[in-house]
């Protein structure tokens, strides 16, 4: 039997924590292992749960989320964390996938599917609501097409995979990819790799699973 995805509710408001209890329960191979109101109980608890994924809210009373982020993700390079927000905005975007989220959503999404947003995150897909894309910006001057392979290692990349996982995936060696990769940037006009998240999405280069 497949162990079920543990997660760590992160919000400072109660009935919002309730909300997604309910909707992530109603899957039977999700358990909520814990919640959390401020990033030093979530910092804490997970230490003391180990969940498969945290779903941490960004505007925490004190500390961020994106701050509270960082810690855990210094005390467990391998957790897996989603943001939450109500905000929109292309630089709080990139500034949490850059910290390390594997994905950003809108708490005021209306189709928000968190469970399967949950099961996406656990498998390591990156996890990024497509409006959000729309705040990144107008296309960068000097930008040409992306050839097939360099499209499928962007789409790898956009799903959260390393250098090193791509090069597995593709039998390629890591200095290739890293070579499509930083190509890739410069075809696109972006210099990180959240920027170039966004920006593939945005511009419908990948496929969001």
């Amino acid at each position: 039997m497949t162990a079920p995805i543990t997660v760590l509710l992160v919000d400072d408001h109660i009935l919002v924590r309730r909300g997604f209890r309910r909707l992530l329960e109603d899957d039977p191979g999700i358990v909520v292992a814990g919640e959390a109101s401020s990033a030093e109980e979530a910092i804490a608890l997970n230490a003391q749960l180990a969940p498969t994924v945290i779903l941490m809210d960004y505007a925490l009373p004190g500390v961020n989320g994106i701050t509270a982020m960082r810690d855990i993700l210094k005390a467990s390079p391998s957790a897996v964390v989603l943001m939450l927000s109500m905000h929109s905005e292309a630089a709080l975007v990139q500034r949490a996938l850059e910290a390390g989220a594997r994905g950003y959503l809108l708490k005021s999404a209306t189709d928000l599917d968190l469970p399967d947003a949950v099961r996406r995150a656990a498998a390591g897909a990156r996890v990024l609501d497509p409006r959000l894309a729309q705040a990144a910006g107008a296309p960068a001057e000097g930008t040409r097409d992306l050839s097939a392979r360099e499209t499928e290692v962007l789409q790898l990349i956009c799903e959260g995979l390393s250098n090193r996982d791509i090069a597995t995936r593709l039998s390629l060696s890591v200095n290739t990819v890293a070579v499509h990769r930083a190509n890739i940037m410069s075809a696109l006009g972006v210099h990180k790799t959240a920027e170039l998240v966004v920006y593939a999405i945005q511009h419908g280069l990948v496929n969001l699973k």
